[in-house]
Protein backbone atom coordinates (compact mmCIF):
# COMPACT_ATOMS: atom_id res chain seq x y z
CA UNK A 1 0.00 0.00 0.00
CA UNK A 2 1.48 3.26 -0.71
CA UNK A 3 0.93 5.26 2.51
CA UNK A 4 3.66 7.62 4.03
CA UNK A 5 3.73 8.90 7.81
CA UNK A 6 5.35 12.01 8.50
CA UNK A 7 5.38 14.21 11.84
CA UNK A 8 4.23 17.70 12.34
CA UNK A 9 6.03 19.83 14.10
CA UNK A 10 5.64 23.45 13.08
CA UNK A 11 3.34 23.59 10.54
CA UNK A 12 1.93 26.48 8.86
CA UNK A 13 -1.18 24.83 8.36
CA UNK A 14 -2.85 24.50 11.92
CA UNK A 15 -5.63 21.63 12.01
CA UNK A 16 -7.00 21.73 15.68
CA UNK A 17 -8.95 18.60 15.10
CA UNK A 18 -9.20 18.58 19.24
CA UNK A 19 -11.15 21.54 19.40
CA UNK A 20 -12.18 21.75 16.34
CA UNK A 21 -15.90 20.29 15.01
CA UNK A 22 -15.72 17.50 12.55
CA UNK A 23 -18.68 16.70 10.79
CA UNK A 24 -19.21 13.78 11.47
CA UNK A 25 -18.46 11.55 15.15
CA UNK A 26 -18.52 7.92 15.72
CA UNK A 27 -17.53 5.68 18.32
CA UNK A 28 -16.23 2.07 17.29
CA UNK A 29 -14.80 -1.44 19.46
CA UNK A 30 -13.31 -3.93 17.57
CA UNK A 31 -15.20 -6.74 16.24
CA UNK A 32 -18.12 -3.71 15.25
CA UNK A 33 -20.61 -4.37 12.96
CA UNK A 34 -21.36 -3.58 10.71
CA UNK A 35 -18.05 -3.96 9.29
CA UNK A 36 -17.84 -1.90 7.05
CA UNK A 37 -18.58 1.60 7.98
CA UNK A 38 -19.33 4.09 5.65
CA UNK A 39 -19.45 7.89 5.69
CA UNK A 40 -20.88 10.18 2.82
CA UNK A 41 -18.70 13.48 2.48
CA UNK A 42 -17.31 15.83 0.31
CA UNK A 43 -13.80 16.01 -0.62
CA UNK A 44 -11.59 19.19 -0.47
CA UNK A 45 -11.39 22.49 1.67
CA UNK A 46 -9.27 25.30 2.12
CA UNK A 47 -6.55 24.18 3.73
CA UNK A 48 -3.55 23.02 1.61
CA UNK A 49 -2.45 19.66 3.16
CA UNK A 50 1.50 19.82 1.55
CA UNK A 51 1.88 22.66 4.50
CA UNK A 52 1.52 19.68 6.72
CA UNK A 53 4.96 18.73 5.02
CA UNK A 54 5.61 14.51 3.74
CA UNK A 55 3.57 13.19 1.48
CA UNK A 56 0.58 15.16 2.28
CA UNK A 57 -1.81 16.54 -0.77
CA UNK A 58 -4.80 18.07 -1.82
CA UNK A 59 -7.19 20.50 -0.20
CA UNK A 60 -8.45 19.93 2.97
CA UNK A 61 -10.87 21.38 5.55
CA UNK A 62 -9.85 23.03 8.88
CA UNK A 63 -11.66 20.35 10.79
CA UNK A 64 -11.72 16.97 10.04
CA UNK A 65 -14.55 15.46 8.10
CA UNK A 66 -14.85 12.14 10.32
CA UNK A 67 -13.46 11.63 14.19
CA UNK A 68 -13.69 7.77 14.77
CA UNK A 69 -12.51 6.86 18.29
CA UNK A 70 -11.74 3.47 18.34
CA UNK A 71 -11.07 1.08 21.09
CA UNK A 72 -8.86 -1.79 19.67
CA UNK A 73 -8.16 -5.06 20.78
CA UNK A 74 -4.55 -5.31 19.07
CA UNK A 75 -5.89 -5.76 15.38
CA UNK A 76 -6.12 -4.31 11.90
CA UNK A 77 -8.10 -0.85 11.04
CA UNK A 78 -8.01 0.73 8.12
CA UNK A 79 -9.83 3.88 5.67
CA UNK A 80 -10.12 4.35 2.88
CA UNK A 81 -11.84 6.59 -0.19
CA UNK A 82 -14.29 5.82 -2.88
CA UNK A 83 -14.98 8.78 -5.27
CA UNK A 84 -15.46 9.51 -9.04
CA UNK A 85 -12.96 12.14 -7.91
CA UNK A 86 -9.04 12.64 -7.23
CA UNK A 87 -9.20 12.34 -3.45
CA UNK A 88 -6.64 11.74 -0.82
CA UNK A 89 -6.86 10.71 2.78
CA UNK A 90 -5.27 12.59 5.77
CA UNK A 91 -5.44 10.67 9.06
CA UNK A 92 -4.11 12.09 12.52
CA UNK A 93 -3.87 9.18 14.72
CA UNK A 94 -4.40 8.23 18.17
CA UNK A 95 0.09 8.97 18.69
CA UNK A 96 -0.40 12.86 17.40
CA UNK A 97 1.33 11.84 13.76
CA UNK A 98 -0.37 12.89 10.52
CA UNK A 99 -0.55 10.00 8.25
CA UNK A 100 -1.16 10.75 4.18
CA UNK A 101 -2.17 8.58 1.37
CA UNK A 102 -2.93 9.11 -2.00
CA UNK A 103 -3.44 7.12 -5.22
CA UNK A 104 -3.67 3.41 -3.86
CA UNK A 105 -6.17 1.77 -5.79
CA UNK A 106 -6.55 4.35 -9.08
CA UNK A 107 -7.25 8.17 -7.71
CA UNK A 108 -8.51 6.37 -3.88
CA UNK A 109 -6.56 7.17 -0.81
CA UNK A 110 -6.63 4.30 1.66
CA UNK A 111 -4.21 3.65 4.93
CA UNK A 112 -4.29 0.95 7.62
CA UNK A 113 -2.78 -0.38 10.61
CA UNK A 114 -1.90 -4.25 10.87
CA UNK A 115 -2.09 -3.68 15.31
CA UNK A 116 -4.39 -0.42 15.55
CA UNK A 117 -4.01 1.80 18.53
CA UNK A 118 -7.25 2.65 20.61
CA UNK A 119 -7.70 6.30 20.08
CA UNK A 120 -9.13 9.17 18.37
CA UNK A 121 -8.58 9.28 14.51
CA UNK A 122 -9.31 12.63 12.57
CA UNK A 123 -10.21 12.26 9.07
CA UNK A 124 -9.46 14.42 6.70
CA UNK A 125 -10.65 13.47 3.14
CA UNK A 126 -8.85 15.70 0.68
CA UNK A 127 -8.98 16.71 -3.02
CA UNK A 128 -6.70 17.28 -6.14
CA UNK A 129 -9.09 19.63 -8.36
CA UNK A 130 -12.43 20.29 -7.59
CA UNK A 131 -14.19 18.83 -4.92
CA UNK A 132 -16.01 15.30 -5.24
CA UNK A 133 -18.66 13.42 -3.32
CA UNK A 134 -16.84 10.27 -1.65
CA UNK A 135 -17.65 7.36 0.29
CA UNK A 136 -15.06 6.70 3.89
CA UNK A 137 -14.48 3.44 4.37
CA UNK A 138 -13.65 2.29 8.19
CA UNK A 139 -13.03 -1.28 8.25
CA UNK A 140 -11.02 -4.05 9.90
CA UNK A 141 -10.48 -6.12 6.82
CA UNK A 142 -9.08 -4.36 3.86
CA UNK A 143 -11.08 -0.90 2.10
CA UNK A 144 -9.93 -2.22 -1.29
CA UNK A 145 -10.22 -6.23 -1.17
CA UNK A 146 -6.47 -6.94 -1.38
Amino acid sequence: MKSLFLLAGASALVLCATTASAQQTVSLSAGFLPDPVTFDVVSGGGNDASDLGGSCVGAIASSPDVVVNFRSNGGPLSFGVYSDGDTTLVINGPDGRYYCSDDVQGLNPAFGWDSAPSGQYDIWVGAIGEPASSTLVVTEGSVFGD
